[in-house]
């Protein structure tokens, strides 16, 4: 399949970037610019979809580029993740495959589909502060609501998110803003 969409690749391990930049161009027909530092990109924007691929800590280090564009940013990592948007660096080809796969066809989609994963304000208060280590009673004392409604809410999250573990919620909320590192519980 043949999408229109731009492609950059922001890596400090240039075999990672030349491997990816040929899967993209293999599997999507898509031809990435691989290019060594964000302070350095030339990033062009433009009417046509864009997907940005990086590591954590790039990600981390320019949060004020990546965060409005956290939708369409792609995480490298050697780590497993419930998160759609990382692809682990150990997985086999096919499952590298399948995840760019379901990235590319999302920025596709109509807003109205997009739409329905997104999280309501409560439920975004209870991601927060599960990303930040609380339990469901102290976020149930927290919030002033039931134990029962932590736990509703909390499946709402999932479903929405099909993130399942308090790790994979917490890279979440990092990578869409919604917590900082500095709010993490030690």
């Amino acid at each position: 399949m043949t999408y229109t969409i731009d492609a950059y690749i922001i890596l400090n391990d240039t075999i990672q970037s030349v491997g990816l930049k040929h899967l993209l161009h293999k599997f999507f027909n898509i031809e990435a610019s691989i290019i060594e530092h964000i302070s350095n990109a030339e990033i062009y924007e433009s009417s046509t979809p864009t997907i940005y691929i990086t590591s954590p800590d790039t990600y981390i280090l320019n949060q004020d580029f990546f965060i409005p564009r956290r939708t369409r940013t792609i995480i490298i990592t050697n780590t497993t993740s419930d998160d759609t948007n990382v692809i682990n660096t150990t997985d086999d080809e096919s499952t590298i495959i399948e995840r760019l796969n379901a990235i590319i066809h999302t920025l596709s989609m109509p807003d109205n589909e997009k739409r329905q994963n997104t999280l309501s304000q409560r439920e975004i208060d209870v991601l927060r502060l599960v990303a930040m280590g609380y339990i469901n009673k102290e976020i149930a004392d927290m919030l002033s609501i039931s134990f029962n409604t932590v736990l509703t809410h909390r499946k709402n999250i999932t479903a929405k998110l099909g993130i399942k573990s308090v790790s994979g919620l917490g890279f979440y909320a990092i990578m869409n803003g919604y917590i900082s590192e500095s709010d993490l519980k030690l």
